[in-house]
């Protein structure tokens, strides 16, 4: 017997409640054979757990010279008698009468890995802001979970303000380093710091204690340093003729400066693990295996259509036989050529539909443009569904699988999947496009569906196919009218389409195809006055992303709901700004004044109530509830439009309140959120993402004001499951259908809340990216990190946990699922 192995870690964990020496690492035979695990302490004989492990690093790195299984790794638990003291531990691999030691050690061996202390603990990751600290990890006690305290501490050893989340971590559950009952066991801190100080997180269990030291400044300094040889070796990877060709023309459009700035965001947008993590992915063989000889209860005919053109014979064989190798097998693969003549293609084509009867093709007189050739082969199709695949591009064998597995649930009209993008030579894959279920603010503000698209047939039909007017942006077009029609949408949260960048595609070069933009623009326009809306559509500058300004119809009036507690400063920055730069004008501001203690602050209530006629103030006189005092402002509203504002906010676009209007004018729509900065420019809000925390958390935040986001979300309209109250616009009538915010979250949650609500009654929640404004922070409530605040906080997330499981248990529909909850938002986990 031959093996392969690798000893990961060991250690010699002395508890209160017991003794084990722990070995983790991965084994396989090198032909597939059966073998199992046997531990000796002191040459007897041991008892021992052992749990196989998933290790996809493992098979990508030997599957294609040896048979590895799915689960090569081992976590092996040894466990020791109280009475005995371990001098030699042995642990042997056995098949049959033979057995293999692996890993051997003595006493002095185990002695150096002992470990007494009751508490585990890993530090995943730190982030270091301008102000903030915020770290991710786990830790468990012998004692439980729920034994483990963690706090922050500073160099002299006082406790500091710090906002503690606990996570559930079913990953480290799955490695076999925690037990199942102490999947809790997740955190993560924030915390303000003072760069002239040191802090120590501080785990313990009230037996042992681990102390880990956080120097800001060293920590912000090695950051920058890992951030640069991240940002290094991309470099060095996209470094290529081809790009540099395209850097010096982007040097000519943009200046240094623009090229400079390009060249940041394009490296550091490829994700320097995603090739790794597309690989450790993917559809195994033997997940494919196992696909091939399932048999669906309905097992419908996708029909991919294709139209070709003077296509490379590389490229065209590659897209046909990715088509052939799908697992599923009901499909039909129908091409109209519009080469006009080319012999290679027409030879190609005519080789595969002789040796294979699913392979259709019409070879056409002329060239039909992209939209007429896409007709012609929509004409061949016989299938219940149409997929629509470009000439040069690759699916991956699983694509059609996944498509009829979805199907199983429901007849959906539509399906689309995630994406990524191929290099020319097929050799590596990235710039992942991993995106929301559907989103339609986010639709008509790009096409982010692209592909794989997949629609019943009868609905393409209807709408008429293609049209020839819209060349360039003709699937978005015919997508456009499709959605129209569908009542059911699938997003499937695979990669199942490679995107091929070479010299001649859009992917390679956006700038190549300006016309189709224009086209894109166009398709936008004609699909809002189909569905009845008054808009315009504008181009933001960035390749195929649009700007929708929706119509204010007539001129209702808007009912902007201010709480405030003294902050006499903060509320004049903000009234003024409204009342100086806004172009929209019926507005009227609802201060709710809330246990202020300075004369000055009712002093300068009644100037404002003598100088506008717009505004009123109105007395809370309970205790401080965000949810009470909101609910409270609007029984005084006279608008039909409510927009929730904080005190420390400051209007920066003259058509923000329009803008948030004209969405919110929407009938489909429950809530507008704008995009918030911070003083210095950087985003505070850009949309919230359900699940961080075990709760919510924001998307975007620290980002500058003018960067992209991830798929340049942070710059353009689209929907997310909730969006800050700090500025929160909804109508009237709506809010007090479903009840207002929710009383029992006083302080924190009741935004979430709110927004989910909304989304029960089947209303959108959208973020306006073209609302611009500064929020200066919860300044009149100060940070919320007071061991009360934490305490009240965490209840409150407790409630809403209890509140809205489903969407915790199955995640957030607007945020991909291959994304991880508990680090850095848009992150592979």
């Amino acid at each position: 017997m031959e093996f392969k192995y690798y000893i990961d870690q060991k250690k010699f964990r002395v508890k209160p409640t017991g003794k084990y020496i722990r070995v983790n690492g991965w084994c396989f035979e090198k032909e597939g054979g059966h073998f199992t695990y046997e531990t000796e302490i002191n040459g007897k004989p041991s008892v021992n757990n052992v749990k196989r492990i998933v290790r996809q690093d493992v098979q990508n790195k030997f599957s294609k010279k040896y048979k590895v299984p799915h689960d090569p790794g081992f976590h092996i638990k040894t466990y020791v008698d109280d009475n005995v003291i371990p001098e030699s531990y042995c642990l042997y691999l056995c098949q049959e009468d033979s057995r293999k030691c692996i890993l051997s050690m003595n006493k002095r061996e185990l002695e150096t890995l002992k470990d007494e202390s009751t508490i585990s603990y890993n530090i995943d990751w730190i982030h270091v802001e301008q102000l903030k600290i915020t770290l991710s990890g786990w830790a468990v006690s012998t004692e439980g979970a729920d034994k483990i305290y963690v706090s922050i501490k500073d160099e002299n050893g006082i406790v500091q303000e710090a906002k503690i989340q606990r996570v559930k971590r079913p990953d480290v559950e799955k490695t076999g380093l925690i037990e199942a009952e102490d999947i809790e066991c997740g955190f993560t801190i924030e915390f303000i710091y003072d760069a002239r100080k040191c802090y120590s997180l501080v785990i313990t269990d009230g037996i042992k204690k681990k102390s880990i030291g956080l120097d800001p400044v060293k920590l912000k300094k090695y950051q920058g340093i890992q951030k640069s040889k991240q940002f290094a070796v991309q470099f060095a990877r996209n470094l290529n003729t081809k790009n540099i060709r395209k850097g010096m023309k982007y040097l000519k459009k943009n200046g240094l400066k623009g090229l400079r700035k390009h060249i940041w965001s394009f490296v550091n947008a490829e994700g320097k693990s995603y090739q790794q993590w597309y690989e450790e992915n993917k559809a195994t063989e033997a997940e494919l295996k196992k696909q091939r000889e399932r048999i669906f209860g309905w097992q419908p005919k996708i029909s991919i259509i294709v139209p070709t053109y003077k296509t490379p014979e590389k490229f065209l064989r590659d897209m046909i036989d990715s088509v052939i190798n799908q697992s599923y097998t009901n499909w039909e693969l129908c091409i109209a050529d519009g080469s006009g003549g080319d012999k290679a293609v027409e030879d190609i084509l005519c080789e595969y539909a002789h040796t294979d009867s699913r392979i259709r093709y019409s070879i056409l007189k002329e060239n039909l443009g992209i939209a007429g050739n896409t007709n012609a082969a929509l004409d061949l199709v016989t299938g219940e569904y149409v997929g629509l695949f470009d000439h040069d591009d690759i699916l991956t064998p699983d694509a059609l699988y996944e498509i009829v597995n979805a199907l199983q649930e429901s007849r959906y009209d539509i399906l689309y999947t995630d994406e990524d993008k191929m290099s020319g030579d097929g050799g590596e894959f990235n710039d992942p496009n991993f995106k929301p279920d559907f989103s339609m603010d986010l639709f008509r503000s790009h096409n982010y569906i692209t592909h794989f698209f997949v629609v019943k047939a009868d609905i393409i039909r209807e709408v008429g196919g293609f049209r020839k007017e819209f060349d360039g942006s003709q699937d978005y077009d015919v997508m456009f009218r499709c959605i129209e029609k569908a009542k059911h949408i699938k997003h499937i949260p695979k990669i199942l389409y490679h995107w091929r960048i070479h010299m001649n595609s859009v992917a390679g070069d956006p700038s190549s195809k300006m016309y189709a933009y224009e086209a894109g623009k166009r398709a936008i326009e004609e699909h809002l006055q189909r569905v009845g809306i008054k808009a315009t559509v504008e181009h933001v500058g960035l390749w195929g992303m649009y700007h929708v300004k929706y119509e204010v119809v007539g001129e209702p009036k808007i009912s902007i709901i201010i709480p405030n507690k003294d902050h006499i400063e903060d509320l004049k920055i903000c009234i003024d700004s409204i009342q100086e730069k806004s172009i929209y004008k019926n507005y009227e501001f609802i201060i709710v004044e809330n246990n202020s203690e300075k004369e000055e602050t009712f002093e300068y209530y009644r100037n404002l109530e003598n100088k506008y006629s717009n505004i009123k103030v109105v007395y809370w006189e309970g205790k401080f509830n965000y949810s009470s005092i909101n609910n409270f402002g609007v029984q005084y509203a006279s608008g039909d439009y409510l927009l929730f504002l904080n005190n420390d906010t400051e209007i920066i676009t003259g058509d923000a309140l329009s803008e948030m209007l004209g969405i919110c004018m929407r009938q489909e729509v429950g809530a507008v959120g704008a995009k918030l900065l911070y003083a210095d420019d950087t985003i505070q809000h850009a949309g919230i993402v359900i699940g961080f925390g075990n709760y919510a958390g924001h998307v975007h935040i620290g980002l500058k004001r003018d960067d992209y986001g991830y798929m340049v979300r942070a710059r353009i309209n689209c929907n997310y499951s909730a969006v800050t109250a700090a500025c929160l616009m909804t109508k009237k009538e709506l809010f007090e259908k479903v009840g207002g915010f929710d009383e029992r979250f006083e302080v924190a949650c009741n935004d979430v809340d709110f927004c989910l609500k909304l989304r029960e009654e089947s209303k959108l929640v959208v973020y306006n990216a073209f609302s611009e404004w500064y929020h200066y922070e919860s300044k009149s409530r100060g940070y919320e990190d007071t061991p009360e605040k934490l305490k009240r906080f965490e209840k409150e997330v407790e409630r809403f946990q209890e509140k809205w499981p489903e969407i915790l248990e199955k995640g957030d529909p607007f945020y991909n699922p291959n994304f991880a909850i508990n680090q850095a938002p848009f992150t592979l986990a």
